[in-house]
């Protein structure tokens, strides 16, 4: 069809507007008969049916169009005021004034009514993008003749479907019958007279003047698209007439009709048939064909009955009489060809047994042959039928005419004996009047001549490879060759059938006593007979069998023909010639004599030639026998003949016939050798000669004088066909420096560089010349692979001297290309001059040869582009003087013709004449892709294209085109080149691959780009703005993109799905990619998207069909799908972000639904409805993202291992390895072609007989490794593909679950898919074969999905938590066996991966440990009211969801054994830092779980726990880095921390804490010295240091990470050993006292901060738990440190009391204001973990002075005092004065008064906490009535950064606030635990010290200092640790007195109240007894007590 079927295709669907009743619906006839008859479309039948019935009428009245009338005219004239309704839109719609006049000329121009015209206009303006550069009318004009083919095609492909006598379609019976019954109903209505009338009446001039008049022609494409229109509609509806005879006869009238059609007949200004009269000639002998009938096929009788022939006699009769009537046709040739057919029917007819009743007709057969031969039948069959061109296209014509010829032959033998008898007499007529010297008779007849010349011609044609001519040949002696099986050869026993027999006689029999007249016309015959590869052969056979021995003096002439004789003459001629040879600097050589050969001879010797060839080509065999032949030496004689002077012409056909021998690679070396030897080309210079001889000179003086060039164009063959078969290094060593370089350089500066300026006779032979040498020169570039030794200047020695060797001629190329050299130049304006000629749209003489020139061009510059990389690498390293320019470079430069830089132009010009030159256009793309791989050029290109609009518009075009083709097909294998049609398929694809291929690499460079010029942005203006939109709209031309949407849209409105997908897989892969690569890059992002979502729906319709399955190509299928789900997640992503919720949603429940689509809309609300009715019936589908999982297949054939016999495999595999590189795809692959030449080269290498032996089986083996390498590549790209695929998809997947507003997947749902998705991955990686490199990316998706489900569930039951009260019982809607089964997977998959794979558990432990995360209890509001429920009812209390679930994990996990235990262990002690990390929380979590404490057993036995012990001595060096100012890495520290809470963890229990001792763990942390590098406070250093993300910590606070997790051990040890609590004690007192300095320091800290509180709270514990006095007793602890250590822990107690006064009285206010400044962002949570901090420490503190005073003395007369006996508050003092003389306060022994102090403020904050609780607790009973302020503030503490809490939902909202209030619930709980310690230990100390102060103590005055007492106590107090401080102030009894009034005063009765009033309020609901009653009771004793 034409090339608008191509461009019309894809609009057919897409036209909104009216489709013209002239072209829409016909176009759609034409597709589905297209459907049905050609591409056998399954439901076609049915559609074909519906379409047949609905156009009947059309067919009826063939090309009748609708009539113009007045009441249209008056209806299309009002269309512009009151408007008019067009179908297919709602509403009447206006139309301009200029549309109408239009119409109006259209409707007059092709007679059609003006409403079909109007909406043929329309359709034209609709169409009009496919067409740019031309009108709505002009469009208007292809789409009505384009309407007119449709019908005429489709009638045609409907006759041709008819089951018939001639062809069949196989297709099915039904369809047939449906087609047979409608055509025959058109027949019976006169479809003949009216398919003869339409072929008359259309007329391309005719048409072309009433177009040109109304100004319907627009540019010369159009033209020539109209003009193709026309004919092929006249073509098409001549066809239907010649289909029809072809399968069922005529009748009668029809047949009559035909023949008086044809008697008008004239031909064309050739003297041949146009093709239209062809057909219908073809019909009329086809109506006249009885030779089927010998066939002798099943349905031979059914077709019997139904030849008219033999059934009607009048038919008969009436037809005989038509053609036996004596009126002369127009073309007398014509009505003998008729005669002739008829007489040979008649013949045939009198052979059948119901002839008998014709036998009047069948007597005239005779006659009516010799009417025939009189009117010159093989004459007008050779130039009429053979000259049309149309001959060659149809197969059938062959078949009848080879029909025609051989009935002839066979039928009527004597006719053709009476031929050659007239033949013969004629011949002596001739000899006769040449012997007197007279003219020969005028009246001579040649009809034998003319029979065999038809013979030759018609025979020498065999476009379809039918080789009828094997019917001539007969093998009479039996040929058993091994290479020959034809048609009878294998069966020698079997006779030939009769007619062959004849035939082959007829050959040899003309042969025998053959006339010299007859001479030329049968050896022409016989180079038609040998036209195929047994033919040849058979021919071969004859000329051998021939040849008799003959005497030398037999004349030329008069001999039979045969080897013999023709090779003897040859060998006499150059024996004569060779006599006068010329000398060569004779003057006379340019006037060669014609001594010798006479023109009949010369034509005599060119046939001979010529059959030579014809021979030569076909049969290797007869070439090797010839050449081989001892007495001939055919190669030697035509060389010599070369030699001699002799006409051009014959020389050529000697290098033809040179050619046609050096087919074969034996004789082409020896070829060379001889050609070098006989200096055809001159390559030697003799010493003394002048001028130059040779070819040369032939070419320069005789062929340019006579303007023609048969020898040039022969050479340059004999060359390109020797270079292709052998290409000698060493050709004529000896005489010259060795090599081809003369040669090439004869072609190039003596026959391509000049041949624009030669002149040439017949214009054609310019590009003849071109073709040919650039023929030569494509081969040698394209066989050339640079290697360094070309880069090495060599020389070799000559005749004594050094002369330069010559380099490989495809180097010498790749200079010329590479430089602005006179080849390049003429390379680049042969391109220009071959668009420029294309752009006329016109035929001219050489036109084929022209554009095989420039395909040849192409070809070297892409051969070019794709050499220099390395060509240039070489010449670097080589460091030769050579210089090159890259050719992308080059191709900038300014042509010297239009004087700009338009060279690359003008090659993407190529693309615009894709359709008629696929082949050019498909290099023209293969370059531009090349060139655009470079980002400098880019931009240049990009200039080069847009500055002219014109040339930018053909150009896009150009673009669109290639792109739009639907002839396009894949999967064809480049051998699979045997029909045209398919070659041109497979080229048209590949162009559409590397088109898209170029828009990929330019769309990974910087913008802009060619690529987005070409998809239709804006380059001028910022790409982001631009609008793309439909074709057409808003003036928008079609784009690149356009035509990829198209291409993908194909078909997606189908069930099937998108055609491109299974048809080209590969292609839509791409186009696939290419919309991903725009959508992913910011700038295209938003303009793609959005045109993509509102113009096309693209990514619905697309996601729809998945999963794509292609059988046969695995690989593309996924790649299709991956870049698909990227495409969709980017989707997903932006419409969540721009909150288009509809659009998400779709995509989401396209992905997600198990409920298959319902087919109405409005069904949702009756789906709720009966949803819970009919819940069972709803048949569930899988959900989409599944089964794209599904169509990743998981497991992965891996070839075996080689099988070798003679490699080495190490060796080869090592090869094999050398030849891999990374493709452009980025997959590792082996160049198999570079394997192939090292492995060749090895085997060549090998020398000895023993080698030549092995060498067929050393091939076969290379053969196998290199099929084994194929194999490996296409494993590594399916696994690639595979990795691919599943990282799309789980990108997808985490895209849908996390960047997609949660509401839209209810959280039932969510868990439930979750569910579905975890255990189909583990179920497919599970799965015994599938491959190892696909589980990381498994194990990632794992991760992140149970990330979700936990995350799910956690947020569910925190809701629902709300709702009932906080004791969820049911779990989530997830059920506990689905969790179970997730659980069992993973921990299967932890165990598959064995021992490698560390990473990849990494995952696996994450997602285990949230998948753990989810069964841990939320945190719950400590509300003090458990004192209520009763021991028992705590332990009766059923088991809530989360311990159950916990149990059952549990043992599921134990379940799994020690195997478990020993993978996670090891990972936790060795490995990836992650994976270590991960591993050890794991670990920690297990072991929190493990109440039966297995693996804490196992961790213990196993020796892992002593690896991890040991292991912190190695850690110390890491973390000791990790406190410079700018820290390495942070990873030691990360693990540290996770070793130090899993350490923990095992201290937690006793008897871990007991192991962990015995691995000796506080002993390592000793030795650790990190714990004494404390940095510096921040607040001394520059803050230019920090790091400004805040991510890495400063050097105090990653000090405070290593030594905070320590002291929490060391307080979970002291805590936990209660046997071996003492040893426990030991160890840790150690390891402070080693560690003194850095913890007295830390204790004496200046800045009470945050982290500094929270180390003192830890420290202090510590401490009061070890620095007791009695801590050394029973110790071995050597005796002289004793003192020492003693002194450490009374410097700890001092330090400990200090700090009590601190923070209980001088700096509480003020650190707890200055936590409220420093921390603005959430200072409320920050305050409520300093007061935490500050109550701890001073707990720990008072609990540290109880326990001293407890240890020194059961009773208080005996202890020890602390403070001193006076009450004046630190509160009283003046702030300021606290910081100004620290020292001096601080080193006093503290007062009594500050525990007083303490225990008054402790009693207030009680109640300030208490009522705060309170408060909390009712806030969180009633949360839904909290107003939303209150919420909002709530929240804000938990939200960082200002507008955040706007931005969270209600529910979100809510769920914080709770989240806010527990934590301050419990914070205050904790608070109130502390306050009331405090207050008991405090009233502890106080009433201690004051029953010593007030009972035992006697004061000290100065006067009785001498007092035995009194040094009794003094010694008492030195003995003392405090001994020193109380030393320094005596107590006096003034003292004392004071001491009891304060303290009266002090503990009021206000105070005494408070304090019951906590124990009554805070003992009940702890269900724990306090002592505060009896406390406040015995110091109110003691303080009212008389002094005595």
């Amino acid at each position: 069809h034409s090339l608008n079927n191509v461009r019309l295709n894809s609009c057919s669907h897409c036209s909104k507007v009216a489709r013209a009743s002239l072209w829409g619906p016909l176009k759609e006839l034409w597709d589905t008969v297209e459907g049905a008859v050609w591409r056998r479309q399954p439901e076609s039948v049915h559609l074909l049916d519906l379409q047949l019935k609905k156009h009947k009428p059309n067919f009826l009245s063939l090309y009748k169009n609708p009539p113009k009338s007045a009441e249209q005219r008056e209806k299309v004239r009002k269309a512009s005021t009151e408007g008019i309704a067009i179908q297919g839109q709602q509403g009447s719609r206006l139309l301009p004034e200029q549309l109408l006049t239009e119409a109006f000329i259209l409707s007059d121009l092709f007679d059609i009514g003006e409403l079909a015209a109007l909406e043929l206009l329309l359709a034209g303006e609709n169409q009009q993008p496919h067409f740019p550069g031309l009108s709505r009318g002009l469009v208007a004009v292809l789409l009505y003749w384009d309407g007119k083919l449709c019908v005429a095609n489709s009638l045609r492909s409907l006759i041709q479907s008819r089951h018939g006598k001639t062809f069949t379609l196989e297709l099915s019976g039904e369809l047939v019958a449906l087609t047979t019954r409608f055509t025959d109903e058109l027949m019976s209505q006169g479809l003949t007279r009216r398919l003869l009338t339409l072929v008359s009446e259309i007329n391309v001039t005719r048409e072309f003047e009433r177009l040109q008049k109304e100004r319907g022609l627009g540019n010369e494409k159009h033209r020539k698209e109209v003009s193709d229109l026309i004919k092929e509609c006249r073509q098409a509806l001549a066809d239907c007439l010649f289909a029809w005879t072809c399968q069922s006869p005529l009748g009668k009238d029809d047949t009559l009709a035909l023949v008086a059609h044809l008697e008008t007949v004239t031909v064309e200004a050739d003297g041949s048939l146009d093709s239209v009269n062809l057909a219908l000639v073809m019909a009329l002998l086809y109506c006249l064909d009885v030779s089927f009938l010998e066939q002798g096929t099943e349905d031979r009788e059914d077709l019997l009955q139904a030849l008219p022939l033999l059934t009607e006699k009048q038919y008969v009769s009436a037809v005989h009489s038509r053609l036996v009537d004596g009126r002369p046709w127009k073309l007398p040739g014509l009505q003998a060809v008729c005669r002739l057919a008829w007489a040979l029917a008649l013949h045939a007819l009198s052979q059948l047994p119901q002839g008998s009743a014709l036998a009047e007709f069948t007597e005239a057969d005779e006659a009516l042959a010799d009417q025939a031969l009189l009117g010159g039948v093989f004459l007008f069959m050779t130039e009429g039928m053979l000259g049309c061109e149309g001959f060659t296209h149809d197969e059938f014509y062959t078949r009848r005419l080879h029909s025609l010829i051989t009935d002839f032959l066979a039928l009527m033998p004597m006719k053709v004996k009476q031929l050659r008898n007239r033949a013969d007499e004629d011949a002596r007529l001739v000899h006769m009047s040449l012997q007197m010297g007279s003219e020969p008779p005028s009246s001579l007849r040649k009809d034998l001549d003319h029979l065999m010349i038809l013979i030759g011609e018609f025979y020498s044609k065999d476009p379809f490879g039918l080789e009828l001519a094997l019917e001539f040949w007969c093998h009479t002696e039996s040929l058993q060759h091994t290479s020959l099986q034809g048609s009878y050869l294998g069966m020698a026993m079997q006779r030939p059938p009769h007619k062959q027999v004849v035939l082959s006689k007829f050959v040899r029999q003309m042969g025998d006593l053959l006339p010299p007249t007859l001479y030329i016309p049968y050896l022409r015959m016989l180079k038609g007979l040998a036209n195929g590869p047994q033919c040849a052969h058979y021919c071969f056979s004859l000329l051998k069998t021939n040849g008799a021995p003959h005497g030398d003096n037999m004349q030329v002439t008069g001999s039979p023909v045969s080897w013999e004789h023709f090779f003897h003459s040859l060998m006499l001629y150059h024996e004569n010639l060779r006599r006068d040879l010329p000398n060569a600097d004779a003057t006379h050589y340019r006037l060669p004599p014609i001594r010798g050969i006479t023109q009949r001879e010369l034509d005599g010797l060119t046939s001979f030639l010529q059959l030579l060839c014809t021979i030569i080509t076909w049969s290797e065999n007869a070439r090797l026998a010839l050449c081989e032949h001892p007495q001939w030496t055919p190669a030697v004689v035509m060389l010599g003949l070369l030699q001699c002077s002799v006409q051009p012409v014959l020389k050529g056909e000697l290098l033809l016939c040179l050619a046609a021998f050096g087919k074969s690679p034996e004789i082409a070396a020896s070829l060379w050798q001889s050609l070098e030897y006989t200096q055809i080309l001159q390559t030697v210079r003799a010493p003394g000669q002048k001028q130059a001889a040779g070819i040369e000179v032939e070419l320069n003086e005789i062929e340019s004088s006579c303007e023609e060039y048969p020898l040039t164009r022969a050479f340059c063959q004999l060359i390109s066909t020797l270079v292709e078969s052998a290409l000698p290094v060493n050709l004529g060593a000896g005489l010259r420096a060795p090599g081809f370089q003369p040669y090439l350089t004869f072609l190039r500066d003596a026959v391509f560089l000049p041949f624009p300026t030669r002149a040439y006779r017949r214009a054609a032979e310019k590009w003849e010349v071109a073709d040919a040498v650039l023929e030569v020169f494509h081969k040698l570039l394209r066989d050339y692979e640079p290697q360094p030794s070309d880069f090495v200047q060599e020389t070799v020695e000559l005749q004594g001297e050094q002369v330069l060797a010559h380099k490989p001629p495809g180097h010498s190329l790749m200079f010329h290309l590479l430089n602005d050299s006179p080849t390049l130049t003429l390379c680049l304006s042969l391109l220009e001059e071959g668009v420029r000629q294309l752009d006329t749209y016109s035929l001219f003489p050489g036109k084929k040869q022209l554009e095989s020139a420039v395909l040849h061009c192409l070809c070297l510059l892409d051969l070019a582009l794709q050499k220099e990389v390395v060509f240039m690498d070489l010449l670097r390293e080589s460091q030769a003087s050579l210089i090159v320019s890259p050719l992308e470079q080059l191709l900038q430069g300014v042509s010297a013709q239009s004087r700009r830089a338009d060279h690359i132009v003008n090659i993407a010009r190529y693309l615009y004449h894709s359709s008629s030159n696929p082949e050019a256009a498909f290099q023209s793309a293969k370059i531009l892709q090349r060139i655009a791989r470079y980002p400098n050029i880019q931009n240049r290109l990009l200039g080069d294209f847009t500055h002219d609009q014109t040339v930018s518009d053909k150009l896009m075009a150009g673009f669109v085109e290639c792109l739009d083709n639907e002839g396009a097909e894949e999967g064809l294998e480049k051998g699979d080149d045997s029909e045209p049609a398919k070659k041109e398929a497979r080229i048209r694809h590949e162009t559409q691959i590397h088109i898209l291929n170029l828009l990929i690499t330019s769309l990974e460079l910087k913008t802009p780009n060619l690529a987005l010029y070409l998809l239709g942005y804006e380059v001028k203006k910022p790409i982001n703005s631009t609008n793309l939109q439909d074709a057409g709209v808003l003036g928008c031309p079609r784009s690149c993109l356009h035509a990829i949407l198209s291409l993908l849209q194909r078909g997606s409105e189908r069930r099937s799905g998108p055609v491109l997908t299974s048809q080209a897989p590969h292609l839509a892969e791409l186009c696939y990619q290419v919309i991903y690569q725009l959508c992913v890059c910011s700038d295209t992002s938003g303009p793609t998207m959005r045109y993509l979502r509102t113009s096309q729906d693209f990514l619905f319709t697309h996601l729809q069909h998945l999963p794509f399955i292609l059988p046969g190509d695995e690989i593309s299928a996924l790649s299709q799908m991956s870049w698909l789900m990227k495409t969709a997640a980017i989707e997903l992503r932006v419409t969540s972000l721009n909150r288009q919720r509809s659009h998400t949603q779709r995509l989401l429940n396209l992905l997600l639904d198990d409920q298959p689509p319902d087919g109405e809309t409005g069904m949702e609300e009756s789906r709720s409805v009966s949803g819970f009715l009919h819940f069972d019936t709803v048949s569930k589908v899988r959900r989409k993202l599944l089964s794209v999982l599904d169509a990743i297949n998981f497991s992965q054939d891996v070839p075996e291992l080689l099988q070798l016999d003679f490699f080495e495999r190490t060796q080869i595999e090592q090869v094999i390895a050398n030849c891999e590189h990374v493709n452009e795809h980025g997959h590792t692959v082996c160049n198999v072609k570079l394997l192939h030449r090292v492995l060749v080269a090895e085997v060549n290498a090998l020398q000895g007989m023993a080698a030549i032996g092995q060498r067929p089986l050393l091939m076969e083996e290379v053969n196998s490794i290199l099929q084994q390498v194929v194999e490996r590549n296409r494993v590594r790209r399916s696994l690639s593909a595979k990795r691919h695929a599943l990282q799309s998809w789980r990108g997808l997947v985490e895209t849908l679950l996390t960047a997609c507003p949660a509401d839209l997947i209810p959280a039932d749902d969510r868990q439930i898919i979750i569910r579905d998705l975890l255990l189909d991955l583990h179920d497919k990686v599970l799965s015994e074969d599938s491959a190892g490199e696909l589980m990381p990316i498994v194990a990632g998706a794992v991760f992140t999905l149970t990330a979700h489900l936990s995350q799910s569930v956690l947020s569910e039951q925190q809701q629902g938590a709300g709702l009932e009260g906080g004791s969820s019982s049911g779990f989530a809607s997830i059920a506990n066996s689905a969790l179970h089964l997730i659980l069992r997977k993973l921990l299967d998959f932890i165990l598959c991966t064995g021992g490698g794979f560390q990473r990849l558990r990494a995952h696996l432990y994450g997602a285990l440990l949230y998948y753990l995360q989810i069964a841990q209890k939320p945190e719950e509001p400590d509300t003090l009211q458990q004192a209520g429920k009763s021991m028992w009812e705590r332990l009766t209390a059923p088991e809530d969801g989360f311990s159950k679930l916990q149990r059952e994990n549990l043992a599921i996990i134990e379940s799994y054994g020690t195997a478990l235990m020993e993978v996670v262990c090891r990972d936790a002690c060795d490995g990836h830092e992650i994976g270590r990390m991960l591993a050890l929380a794991v670990l920690d979590r297990i072991l929190s779980i493990d109440r039966q404490s297995q693996w804490l057993l196992y961790v213990c036995n196993s020796g892992y726990l002593r690896v991890l012990v040991e292991s912190l001595r190695q850690d110390d060096t890491a973390l000791q880095t990790l406190l410079s100012p700018q820290p390495p890495l942070l990873k030691p520290l990360y693990i540290y921390e996770s070793k130090m809470a899993l350490l923990t963890r095992v201290a937690k229990t006793g008897q871990g804490a007991v192991e962990l001792l015995r691995c000796g763990l506080v002993g390592q942390l000793v030795e650790c010295q990190v714990f004494d590098m404390v940095p510096d406070s921040d607040s001394h250093r520059v803050f230019g240091q920090r790091d400004p993300s805040g991510f890495i910590p400063s050097p105090l606070d990653r000090y405070r990470q290593i030594l905070l997790p320590a002291l929490r051990l060391f307080q979970v040890i002291l805590t936990s050993t209660t046997t071996h609590h003492q040893q426990g004690a030991t160890q840790v007192l150690q390891w402070l006292i080693v560690h003194a300095d850095t913890i007295q320091g830390l204790l004496r800290c200046q800045e009470l901060s945050m982290g500094a509180l929270q180390e003192l709270s830890l420290l202090t514990g510590i401490i009061s738990k070890t620095a007791l006095p009695g801590a050394l007793e029973g110790q071995d602890v050597n005796s002289a440190a004793l003192p020492e250590f003693q002194g450490h822990i009374s410097r700890f107690q001092r330090q400990c009391l200090s700090l009590l006064g601190r923070l209980a009285g001088s700096e509480r206010e003020r650190l707890l204001k200055q936590a409220e400044i420093a921390a603005p962002g959430d200072p409320a949570e920050r305050r409520e973990e300093m007061e935490v901090a500050m109550q701890q420490v001073c707990a720990n503190i008072m609990e540290y002075c109880q326990t001293l005073l407890l240890q020194s003395s059961a009773q208080a007369q005996f202890s020890i005092c602390l403070f001193s006996p006076s009450v004046n508050e630190p509160a009283s003092r003046d702030g300021h004065t606290d910081l100004a003389l620290p020292s001096a306060l601080y080193s006093r022994v503290p007062s009594l008064g500050l525990v007083l102090f303490l225990l008054k403020n402790s009693a207030a904050d009680f109640f300030r906490f208490h009522q705060s609780h309170r408060q909390a607790l009712g806030k969180l009973q009633s949360l839904e009535q909290l107003p939303p302020e209150e919420l909002k503030e709530l929240c804000a503490a938990l939200v960082s950064g200002t507008g955040g809490v706007e931005k969270i939902s209600s529910v979100q909202r809510s769920l914080l606030a709770k989240r806010r209030l527990v934590q301050l619930i419990n914070n205050r709980a904790k608070l109130l635990a502390l306050c009331s310690y405090v207050i008991e230990t405090c009233l502890f100390v106080m009433w201690r010290h004051l029953e010593y102060y007030l009972l035992y103590c006697t004061p000290t005055d100065p006067k009785d200092s001498l007092m035995p007492g009194a040094s009794a106590y003094r010694s008492r107090l030195t003995d003392d640790s405090f001994g020193r401080a109380l030393g320094l102030s005596r107590v006096s009894q003034q003292d004392l007195e004071q001491l009891q009034s304060d303290m009266g005063a002090g503990f009021g009765e206000a105070l005494q109240r408070k304090l019951l009033e906590v124990e009554g309020l805070y003992s009940q609901v702890r269900s724990r007894y306090t002592f505060i009653q009896a406390l406040v009771r015995r110091i109110r004793g003691l303080l009212r007590q008389p002094k005595s």
